[in-house]
């Protein structure tokens, strides 16, 4: 069963293989979902009625109107009363590994986009001195930053660096670019970093950067980054949108 592709005359084709054993609903769900993220179906377009598309499928209406609940449930597609079901985002996948959000936007083909919320000098907490091996009470600069894909909130980006990196940190570039681009631009090299992921929920001013409400399940990453050196450069504690990001890592055997 090949994936889906979009005719000559603009129309999803959709391929379903009425051999295997995976439900008719499920490959058509899959596809769905397929499309979505490869760009062939758009935030805000109109999926069309299931009488129509089980009819253009070959399917049956329940099986049609399955595949798309289970599309609906992942988040993929909302349903609107008086305009139809309609595609909301893709999602968002990110390796584990040591790039950038904004980096890794790009190579997916998703636009990003960031609005800086904070952009100031504050003593290092605890937790922030602890992570960036200086003492509670020193200066570190804190930024606070809403990533978009597509349009879409994905993430808020909390990051803690030292004062004395000697970095351009001006809102208007945070605006224009990510920062590990900006830390890369002043010959800081990055080798290595420690990262959790986790869950919580989300207070009020986290539901309202992410379009969710308080109390929302966010996933989360706690990251510090270190140089060639091995100075800690910059501490992150990243929440990102549950329905519309998931962390991909691959596990090898260990011999």
């Amino acid at each position: 069963m090949y994936g889906p592709r979009k005719t000559a005359d603009g129309v999803l084709d959709i391929a379903i293989d009425r051999k295997s054993p995976v439900p008719l609903y499920h490959q058509f769900a899959q596809q769905l979902e397929q499309a979505i993220e490869r760009g062939l179906l758009l935030p805000g377009v109109l999926l069309g009625n299931e009488v129509d598309l089980a009819e253009r499928l070959g399917l049956s209406r329940p099986t049609v109107r399955q595949g798309i609940k289970a599309s609906v449930e992942k988040g993929l597609l909302v349903r609107r009363r008086g305009i139809g079901t309609q595609v909301v985002h893709s999602r968002v996948k990110r390796p584990l590994e040591l790039s950038s959000l904004y980096d890794d936007l790009e190579k997916a083909g998703q636009e990003p986009r960031t609005r800086v919320v904070r952009n100031d000098v504050v003593p290092a907490s605890a937790e922030i001195a602890a992570a960036l091996g200086m003492r509670k009470g020193d200066s570190v600069v804190r930024l606070e930053r809403i990533r978009y894909a597509d349009g879409l909130a994905v993430a808020v980006l909390r990051n803690h660096l030292p004062t004395d990196l000697l970095l351009d940190l001006h809102t208007e570039l945070l605006e224009a670019t990510g920062l590990y681009r900006l830390l890369r631009a002043a010959g800081i090299t990055l080798h290595s970093v420690h990262q959790a992921v986790g869950a919580q929920a989300a207070t009020a001013e986290e539901g309202e950067y992410l379009g969710e409400s308080e109390g929302a399940p966010l996933l989360t990453m706690r990251r510090t980054a270190y140089d060639v050196t091995g100075g800690a450069v910059e501490y992150g504690t990243h929440l990102y949108h549950a329905e519309r990001y998931v962390f991909e890592f691959q596990l090898l055997m260990r011999t």
